[in-house]
């Protein structure tokens, strides 16, 4: 197992190119079950999450090939039975659901892994694709859906704590080629529906509404292959500014979309951390004395919950008292433990983290819980004096691309070890 060595206090200068969106990748890849035609994609972030749905892909009779950046998927014979051993290892492999049921009629998927962050059902997945003609049944850790006939209906995804992303995609997917009309109010906003919508258009789906609350989707019989670009990753963007304001640095963000940060460039503006917008280029730097901010994270166009870690570990640098509060997922703050370990002051109360900043990190052997968390305890890291080891960062590869030679070109002191 591998474990990342990191000597901080060196601040983070020069420019970094922003990799394709894991959140959006992996819909987009499920999608191509939907044709027998090729389908290519291109800007597609080399993670072990995408290497995962690739084989998932294959287990399912896809043929499919990763290289520099693009995946290349023809599904021309496929089943309908989505391998546990291969499911169960991380939770958007679910998104298989949709496009088996859209194309086969029926599908057989594992119940899906992934991070420990607290619950995160997917009865609103199968509330969805039940309004528009699916049989759902549970057995024996697997999903069974049948639908001799799919037709359009009304669909409500509003949970708990808001739409599901990946729920939106799984009924968006099922619902193209079903017959007549589908309307999924309370859909997700996420700018990851929008490129799998934008994906689906181009497969000759019809598809309308996309990035707002209200989407519409007209059946067709058919679809056929396409080649997309995926968006680029707001969370990996977000994550290298936080690191650049936290080490006191200059970065520059490459091939990003500032208009999808809105929320977290208001809560930097807000804590003193000065941003230039030059097109698809986002400059990042410290203004001066950190302010501390409250932070809620919410669905977007809110704060997302998968910045909340980093933006702890921002706050715990700031003089002062900051209040984040999780609103999304009920186990997000298992990153606040190990940032104790490296001195942070930081109490839970309820669903708020309540940090007292301004003390400052001595480096210690860390464990990473999930993949924000550990994007947190590296940014924790590269401040702290001396040297911090994060260890499980299998997590990180599954959403961050080449984070340790990233990080190097921007001047961190940052070694990829095997643990003994």
């Amino acid at each position: 197992m591998e474990s990342l060595l990191i000597k901080g206090g060196v601040p983070l200068h020069g420019e970094v190119t922003i990799s394709g969106a894991k959140n959006a990748v992996l819909p987009i890849m499920a999608a191509t079950l939907l044709t027998s035609e090729p389908c290519v994609i291109r800007r597609a972030p080399d993670l072990s999450d995408v290497t995962f749905m690739g084989q998932i892909l294959t287990s399912l009779g896809a043929q499919v090939s990763i290289a520099g950046g693009t995946i290349r998927v023809q599904a021309a014979k496929i089943k309908e039975v989505g391998d546990y051993e291969l499911v169960r290892k991380m939770r958007g492999s679910i998104c298989i659901l949709g496009p088996l049921l859209g194309r086969l009629r029926r599908a057989c998927v594992s119940l899906p892994g992934g991070c420990i962050i607290g619950p995160r059902p997917i009865d609103l997945h199968l509330k969805g694709l039940a309004q528009i003609g699916a049989k759902i049944t549970i057995e024996a850790g697997y999903v069974r859906a049948r639908a001799p006939r799919l037709t359009g209906g009304e669909v409500f995804l509003g949970g708990r704590v808001g739409p599901t992303v990946l729920g939106t995609a799984n009924v968006m997917m099922g619902a193209v080629l079903a017959e007549g009309v589908t309307i999924i109010e309370s859909a997700a906003c996420e700018p990851e529906v929008v490129d799998l919508a934008d994906f689906l258009t181009a497969m000759g789906a019809r598809i309308s509404g996309a990035g707002s609350p209200t989407i519409t989707i007209t059946g067709v019989k058919e679809l056929h292959g396409a080649e997309h670009e995926v968006l680029p990753d707001r969370i990996e963007a977000a994550t290298y500014a936080i690191a650049a304001a936290a080490t006191k640095g200059e970065v520059t963000l490459l091939g990003c979309r500032p208009d999808h940060l809105h929320a977290v460039l208001d809560k930097l503006h807000d804590a003193g951390v000065k941003t230039e917008r030059r097109g698809t280029a986002l400059t990042v730097r410290r203004g001066g004395r950190l302010k501390p901010v409250d932070v809620t994270t919410l669905p977007y166009a809110g704060f997302p919950t998968d910045v909340q870690a980093q933006m702890t570990v921002l706050m715990a640098l700031t003089p002062g008292i900051s209040v984040i509060t999780e609103r999304i997922f009920e186990s997000r703050f298992m990153h606040v433990s190990e940032l104790a370990r490296l001195g942070a002051d930081i109490a839970i109360e309820g669903p708020s983290a309540i940090v007292r900043g301004g003390k400052p990190l001595s480096g210690a052997p860390v464990m990473a819980s999930d993949l924000r968390a550990s994007a947190a305890l590296v940014i924790a890291g590269l401040v702290a004096k001396g040297t911090t080891q994060v260890k499980r960062i299998y997590h990180l590869d599954r959403g961050y691309e080449r984070i340790d030679e990233k990080l190097r070109k921007l001047g961190a002191r940052v070694e990829r070890v095997e643990e003994p």
